[in-house]
């Protein structure tokens, strides 16, 4: 599999990416496929994707997975090695983080709600033509987006793992935003990262959405009246209640 995602000159910061290959990887345990309600305020947004990605230098001879030429066979042996633990991580973590292995779809009154199937997450493994401190880190979205960061297609998540000529990787993630803000998708990335550590996860997610749910009936403890200040005591304008 080959696919090249961009061909430019890399003085002007640009640079060709090709897409060697795509793996679906799905939870390493079986999961009971259930829907989970996306809350009030994810309905009401469009579809939004984001991205994040992290830069690797070359790993150091002393590392576990030790380059010990800079042939580009064995370069590509120490890339697949590495990669081959990101994907197998990727699998166990996703027996706690089950939601990023389903995929947001329509359900029977037409609103998007999440299947959680086991769908599993796309990885790409792909090569760069160019070395990490060429890369044009002020403009990511002419330099990285939709060449180290992938376009999500399918599912909530999509990853991306790209070898540089200089033996340095990035690691990139696309997540579905009404399915992971940003604190929920750190905490993905770091139990994946524990996961591929053989740490033991420290932050186990809830998927209870009942804690989403509007009470019944209304229940409003006295203690958020303290969380906001009012940033003024003026009465509104004459007609202002008219005109809402």
């Amino acid at each position: 599999m080959g696919a090249t995602v961009g061909d430019d000159h890399q003085a002007d910061g640009m640079f060709s990416v090709t897409v060697t290959e795509k793996e679906v990887v799905a939870a390493v345990l079986p999961v009971q496929e259930h829907w989970l309600p996306l809350s009030n305020l994810d309905l009401l947004l469009p579809p939004l994707d984001v991205g994040v990605f992290f830069c690797y230098k070359r790993p150091p001879s002393s590392t576990a997975l030790t380059v010990t030429s800079s042939s580009p066979a064995t370069n590509s042996c120490n890339f697949r090695s590495m990669v081959g633990v990101l994907k197998k991580a990727m699998a166990q973590v996703l027996v706690s983080y089950y939601a990023f292995a389903g995929e947001v779809v329509a359900n029977s009154v037409g609103e998007p709600e999440l299947l959680c199937n086991n769908r599993g997450v796309d990885f790409f493994e792909a090569v760069a033509d160019i070395e990490l401190e060429e890369l044009n880190l002020y403009n990511p979205d002419d330099s990285i987006e939709g060449k180290l960061v992938p376009r999500k297609k399918n599912g909530v998540l999509a990853v991306q793992a790209t070898k540089l000529k200089c033996g340095g990787l990035v690691v990139a993630c696309t997540f579905d935003h009404r399915i992971a803000d940003a604190y929920s998708a750190n905490m993905f990335l770091v139990s994946w990262a524990e996961t591929a550590q053989s740490i033991p996860i420290s932050l186990l997610p809830s998927f209870r959405r009942s804690l989403l749910n509007p009470r019944r009936p209304s229940c409003v403890d006295a203690s958020l009246d303290s969380m906001y200040v009012p940033i003024s005591t003026l009465s509104p304008p004459k007609g202002a209640c008219a005109r809402r």
